[in-house]
This record gives C-alpha cells, structure tokens and sequence, in this order.
C-alpha cells in the first residue's frame, strides 16, 4: 500500500474505504462479507474509513467490526456531523455521544462538516457555538482533525477553504469531473493552503464503470496497456500530487483486491500523456451519451410522493448508453415490481429533492424528461401485467 501525508505528517493510505455502500442483502448491510472485505482491507495497509451519521447501519457496522477485531488503534475513523440537522449547541453534543456510541469509540480520527454547501450554513453553524465547540473537543482529544465535505462550484468551495482553519477537506472528484465541482481548481487550492484533500466519487457511483457506452469500452479494450476502467480512474486521481486519500465503496471482495492492488502499484506522476489522452476521450464519450449527471448518492431521498429518484436516472442514463431495452426493464425493476409505484409520474414538482441534491440537478425536468421516455405504452401494460399477478 502507499501512503500520502495529512497536514500533520500522518501517513494516510492512498485508497480509503468508503463505508457508504457496504454490501448488502435485500437492503440490509451482509455484517458478515462486510467484515471480510474490512479486515480483508486493513491487512493489505487501508487505514482510512470514512462513514457518516446518515448512511444506513454504516457507523454501527463499522465500529462492531473494529471493537470485535481489537482493530481501533490500527485504523483511521473518518465521519461526518449532520449539520442540517443542528439548531442549537446542545444537539451538538447530543449527535456526537451517539456517533462516539455507534462507533465503539472515544475519538473520531478526522470529523466533518457534512455537505456544506456555501459559507452561509457555515456561519450559521458560526453562531451557533461551532467554533467553540470543535476547539473543545479537540482540545479534550475525542475530535483528531476537522474537515468539511463539499458538493458545489470551484468559487464557493475557495470560499469555505478561506472561512476557517480547516485541516483537511473532501470534494467529489474524477476525469469526468476535472473542471466541475470543486474540480482541480478547488483540488490544487486546498492542497496549497496546506489542507488534506480526500477524494469521494471516484468513479462517478459507478458511471465511469458500468454500462459504459460502446465507444468507451472500445476505447479500453483498443488501447495498448491493458487495465479495467476503474483502475484506470484511479490512477488517474493518484497521478495528481495533491490528491491525499481516494475513498472507494467497496461491495465485494473482487473489488477490494482489485483496488489494493491499484493502490499498491501506483506512483503520483506515473500517467504519461497517452495515458491522460485515453481518459480525456473515454470521458467525451460518456458526455456524448449521459442524459443526467447522477452519481446515485440519494441524498435526494426520500421522495414525499415515493419517487425512486437515482433508479428512474440510472434506468435514464442506461437507455440511453447502452439500450432503450435494457433501459426500459431497469425502470420496470427500480419503479415497478413493488407494490407502492415508485415511478417519476408520481412527482408532484414541490421540489424538496432539489435542495438536498449535491450535483444540483434540475431534478423535476429531469424526471419529466425520463418519464416522457421511459413510461411508454409498453412500460404501462408490463406494470398492469405485474400489478395482476404479483399483487
């Protein structure tokens, strides 16, 4: 494994094991293959494990397989502090004993500001007692380093960079996102006022993976030097000197292994120019054929009216990559085979997705443009069909 340093002189592993989406069985975390992938994970040397308040079973899963393994002290705790969900000092402390529970714990190694999205939810925060209160917890040891998560445009995040003395940050970042986001602007400003910089979505929540558009996979399976597309996407971030740590959401062994081996034998600086040319015409690829920019984090969920937002935009995007038909039973299965539809005619437009999405996706048009396409006549007899004999 390689390591990169924090801004403390930290050795921090370069891949990060992302704890949002563990495996699972029928919506329910497999306790079982996530310990194997954990453990499986920190012996090849991954010592950072980012997690958050809001991610299903996450922080409980993680810190039973720690305490269980006698792992703690081997391993860096990333989490995230669910801002939206403070009004007053008092919640402050009410949510972090319960992290500290969840997680088996007396510290949190590295603690962020979930999603902040502008300065403004910062000096909210402000006035509330928040600076007062990280300076307490660090002083008293529970809270290591203090970060902020950030969804958002290049200028905005150089504000917040700006706004405190932050000791690390984590921006979504990848060959398809180089100049959205807080993108290589934002990357090589934080890195240059000293700030860790993590790196989440990778891979674009398997965009730059699945269902790649004929002309991508054309494109990998031509090219001299062999790899698979996701550690091509990971090379590309672990060229970049300023990149610290890439958070994977590893699901399965292969996965695991796949990325250690990545990590194990890839140097900042190895990606020749044909390479970057490569990842450059892989990524207008998917531009030429993505319909919406989503990396199915369903922060937009729940929907009020049970809308299955990222399913209707995955079944969307597939149709549209790869085949209308493929595309059509992707929406049959994500918004069909239950029993409450979870189709996008269900939408109501009150918008409430829209506020809590960190690409800031025109969600509603979105939807109206996926239902125009995807609930045809056909769609609409398959669903009666199933309604009739499934229910």
């Amino acid at each position: 494994m390689n390591y990169r340093k924090d801004k403390y002189g930290n050795d921090i592993s370069i891949l990060g094991f992302g704890c949002m989406r563990f495996p699972n069985k029928v919506g329910i975390t497999d306790a079982k293959e996530t310990e194997k992938e954990i453990l499986c994970a920190i012996e090849h040397g991954v010592n950072y494990f980012d997690t958050a308040y809001i991610y299903p079973q996450s922080e409980v899963t993680l810190g039973e397989i720690l305490e269980r393994n006698n792992l703690r002290d081997r391993v860096y705790i990333a989490t995230k502090l669910p801002h939206y969900l403070i009004k007053n000092k008092e919640k402050l402390d009410e949510l972090f004993k319960e992290q500290l529970a969840r997680l088996k714990t007396d510290r949190i190694d590295y603690y962020l500001m979930h999603m902040l999205t502008d300065c403004d939810t910062w000096e909210r925060l402000c006035s509330l007692g928040i600076i007062e209160w990280i300076e307490e917890k660090k002083k008293a040891g529970s809270i290591g380093q203090i970060g902020f998560s950030y969804h958002g445009n290049s200028a905005e995040f150089i504000k917040l960079c700006d706004a405190f003395e932050w000791d690390f940050c984590q921006i979504q970042y990848n060959y398809l996102d180089e100049h959205s986001q807080a993108g290589r602007r934002g990357l090589q400003y934080a890195n240059k006022k000293g700030l860790a910089v993590i790196i989440m979505e990778p891979l674009r929540g398997g965009r730059l993976v699945k269902n790649l558009p004929e002309k991508a996979q054309r494109l990998f399976s031509e090219y001299s030097k062999k790899g698979s597309p996701a550690s091509w996407a990971l090379r590309w971030l672990w060229d970049q000197p300023e990149v610290t740590s890439v958070l994977s959401g590893m699901n399965s062994m292969d996965m695991v292994l796949e990325n250690i081996e990545t990590a194990s034998t890839t140097e900042q600086g190895s990606l020749s120019d044909k390479n970057k040319k490569l990842l450059s015409q892989v990524a207008d690829a998917l531009n030429e054929k993505i319909m919406v920019g989503c990396t199915g984090c369903a922060y937009c969920m729940p929907c009020p009216k049970n809308v299955d937002i990222p399913g209707t935009f995955a079944a969307y995007n597939r149709r549209h990559t790869e085949s209308k038909f493929w595309g059509l039973v992707d929406y049959i299965i994500c918004t069909g085979l239950r029993k409450n539809s979870t189709a996008a005619s269900n939408c109501i437009d009150c918008g409430k997705c829209e506020k809590h999405c960190p690409q800031g996706i025109a969600i509603r048009k979105e939807l109206k443009n996926a239902k125009k396409e995807l609930e045809s006549p056909l769609y609409k007899f398959v669903i009666k069909i199933v309604k009739l004999f499934k229910f």
